[in-house]
């Protein structure tokens, strides 16, 4: 049976998603297209934690759908930017579990991942999933994907 892991660029998803889509990402719709079927050997979503209830409400839901949580604080700099993306730790967690899985299914659109996407199916011979909103995915990441998904229909709340 084909194992697969699974990655979520949460805030990645959320933005994407409500800014092209008009709705949120169906967590529990693409649980169900991307393991059935398949073996899950981890599944991880990555997000910003900013302390909120609303938001302890959604990572408790994630955590009930199969997800690991990975979380990391919301940083506001004096200046008023912000910082809490997790692309190193998505890199590191995907280049592990290339040990495992035959297949990483990814869910982003952060162009920063077609390097990782290339070398992941070029040099350790898996595949890569990519689901992404496909007007705010990078062409890189699609071009270096075994398959990008757009997300839509009933991958949409």
């Amino acid at each position: 049976m084909e194992k697969v892991a699974i990655f979520v660029d949460v805030q990645n998803v959320y933005y994407t998603c409500r800014q092209t889509c008009g709705g949120n990402f169906d967590y529990n719709a693409f649980w169900a297209r991307v393991t059935t079927g398949r073996q899950l050997v981890g599944a991880y979503a990555y997000a910003v934690d900013r302390g909120d209830d609303k938001q302890r409400q959604f990572q408790n839901i994630l955590r009930a759908i199969g997800f690991e949580v990975k979380l990391k604080p919301f940083i506001q700099r004096a200046d008023g930017s912000a910082k809490g993306d997790w692309d190193v730790g998505i890199t590191i967690d995907m280049l592990e579990s290339a040990t495992v899985a035959d297949t990483l299914v990814l869910v982003s659109g952060d162009g920063d991942f077609a390097i990782l996407a290339d070398k992941l199916r070029r040099d350790y011979g898996k595949r890569v999933e990519v689901y992404g909103a496909p007007a705010l995915s990078a062409r890189a990441l699609m071009d270096a994907a075994s398959e990008f998904i757009p997300i839509e229909g009933d991958l949409l709340l």
